[in-house]
């Protein structure tokens, strides 16, 4: 059974004791409240804090992962973090293709290939970004595009390794801008995503992958977008940054 996953991204965002007052709070209010048994919480913190983050992870109902990761096993890559580096620190999870890095360091469906096969040798659960422009979604073209990143990003993997991997669907016109897909939208290209996915690997491995959403997801809009069926879960960026919404939204399932 796929779980509900709900990973918080922090972007560039808190400095090193804003960070551990952060992780505190969502951990004093984790003990208030109680997760659904299916439900995974992933803090995807930056990577100077990730030790910070992995400490308190140990004793609490949380997993850790990183934000990026280069495609390259080792080597001269200046101010570069291999995954082997991330698994060396038991990092569990990895974010990969997000739209910001696409967008602002001109990485390719090749590089995230490459990213996921690195993360994947060394044990660590890849989240793939895909997604549209706004552009792209008002000339219809969002079933071409996230269908391209997910074909040449993920379909070079064979059934058991892309059963590791974690997908969130980011209508880029709605990051950041306040806008949200509609629970209709987002059922609409989820369900097209699973059904991608069983067309390559099948049906069990389809119903098995957890299918994020990643678009200004909060509170207030967290339970309607994931009571459809296809939709489990999110990839939050500005919400995870408070801990009573992140939370919230957690508890939204």
């Amino acid at each position: 059974m796929r779980k509900n996953i709900v990973a918080g991204n922090w972007k560039m965002n808190k400095s090193f004791e804003e960070a551990d007052d952060l992780v505190n709070d969502i951990m004093t209010k984790l003990e208030e409240k109680e997760l659904g048994e299916n439900t995974l919480m992933i803090l995807c913190p930056p990577f100077p804090y990730l030790e910070m983050c992995q400490d308190y992870s140990n004793d609490s109902y949380f997993a850790i992962g990183a934000q990026n990761v280069n495609d390259n096993e080792k080597g001269a890559y200046t101010g570069e973090v291999s995954a082997t580096m991330l698994s060396s620190m038991e990092i569990e999870y990895c974010i990969v293709g997000h739209s910001e890095r696409r967008a602002y360091y001109g990485e390719t469906d090749a590089m995230v290939a490459r990213k996921v096969d690195r993360l994947l040798e060394n044990d660590i659960r890849p989240i793939v970004c895909c997604g549209e422009v706004l552009e792209e979604r008002e000339a219809g073209k969002q079933f071409e595009v996230v269908s391209r990143q997910i074909k040449d990003g993920l379909f070079h993997l064979d059934a058991e390794k892309f059963g590791q991997i974690i997908i969130a669907y980011e209508p880029v016109w709605a990051i950041g801008t306040g806008k949200t897909a509609t629970p209709e939208q987002a059922q609409e290209i989820h369900a097209f995503i699973r059904n991608l996915i069983a067309e390559k690997y099948g049906k069990e491995v389809a119903d098995n992958t957890s299918i994020l959403y990643g678009g200004s997801c909060k509170p207030s809009n967290a339970r309607e977008l994931f009571a459809n069926p296809d939709v489990d879960g999110g990839l939050i960026g500005g919400a995870s940054l408070q801990a009573d919404d992140f939370v919230n939204i957690a508890l939204s399932f």
